[in-house]
């Protein structure tokens, strides 16, 4: 046979030949069970929330969140706001447990050009902040903040819009800390969280992706892209992340707010493989769009969210931003996960 008959015959083969096929990338809707009362500053002001579970009564849980013009919302799990403390510009928040109690960190971008870190104090009896002080986090604007907890340290993990992510041991009571780590990524990144349980942090670069990195100071500055912004699984920007974990190893998942289609991706930790996106859409409550900070608890809350919290703030809710509560167990329910 002719190589021009081979050709031609090559070309019929694939003309015949069932087209390949292409994974299908769905999203499925959720609806949310609960919402916080709205921020007071009628603007782009509610961006990032963090849970405090009370181990003792799940029920009596608090949420502590950022109006990112104003200061600190600490809300009960009916909505309802408990208390505010004034602190200007702080824009994302995180929480930890500690031998000195309840620490409370937001990134403080109230000098441009100076990043810090407010610490407080969260008294659960009163759902009060008490301000500890502020520590200094290097050169920029801070924006995201992560905290981890190990035993007998504090580490907070600070991103900064042009690339860098500092990570700053800190002493909380005494309001102090140390640079002790500089990482680098090409563009602005945002959302961080810490598997506690891996030493792994995930960072969020909002035009680029998912980074994974060894949260130990002494694993050096270097990253891997673990999920890539492709406009089918996650859309820029990468906003908040959250981690609900499961089990003593690495079980549990990633979720990614995937803020321009207005959903979240979910990926396995085991694996850090994509296993579903999901949104929040409008029920009793109306849904979320544009979300900037998410967290999520898998632990027990009480009657209403027996099955686990996911907290999300919604950008688009009237008349001021505001966030919503999910229960985790139908988030999973809907993506198949067990």
């Amino acid at each position: 046979m002719s190589r021009a008959s081979v050709f031609l015959t090559t070309l019929l083969l694939a003309a015949c030949a069932p087209p390949a096929v292409v994974p299908q990338i769905t999203t499925v809707s959720v609806t949310a069970d609960g919402e916080t009362v709205p921020v007071a500053t009628l603007d782009d002001a509610a961006d990032d929330p963090a849970i405090w579970r009370n181990a003792a009564d799940p029920a009596a849980s608090l949420i502590v969140a950022t109006d990112k013009k104003r200061g600190l919302h600490v809300y009960g799990l009916d909505g309802a706001e408990r208390s505010f403390v004034v602190a200007g510009r702080v824009n994302n928040v995180d929480l930890a447990t500690t031998p000195a109690g309840v620490i409370v960190a937001a990134s403080d971008r109230n000098d441009d050009a100076n990043g810090k870190i407010a610490l407080f104090r969260l008294d659960p009896g009163t759902a009060r902040l008490l301000p500890l002080g502020v520590v200094p986090a290097g050169p920029g604007e801070a924006y995201g903040i992560c905290l981890w907890a190990t035993p007998g340290a504090l580490t907070a993990f600070v991103t900064f819009k042009e690339g860098t992510v500092r990570q700053i041991e800190l002493d909380a009571p005494a309001a102090t800390g140390r640079i002790v780590r500089t990482m680098k990524l090409g563009s602005q990144p945002e959302g961080c969280v810490v598997d506690a349980r891996t030493a792994r942090l995930y960072v969020g670069e909002e035009d680029i992706g998912i980074w994974r990195f060894d949260a130990r100071a002494a694993a050096g500055p270097k990253g891997t892209l673990i999920a890539r912004v492709d406009g089918k699984r996650l859309f820029d920007d990468v906003e908040g992340l959250a981690i609900a974990t499961e089990g003593t190893t690495n079980g549990g998942y990633l979720v990614a707010s995937s803020q321009g289609d207005n959903a979240f991706a979910v990926y396995r930790l085991s694996d850090e493989r994509y296993v579903g996106r999901f949104r929040i859409g409008d029920g009793q409550f109306g849904g979320t769009q544009e979300t900037d900070g998410i967290e999520i608890n898998a632990a027990d809350f009480g009657a209403a969210y027996p099955g686990g919290l996911m907290v999300a703030q919604d950008g688009d809710n009237q008349p001021a931003q505001n966030f919503k509560l999910v229960s985790w167990a139908k988030v999973k329910a809907a993506l198949k996960l067990r």
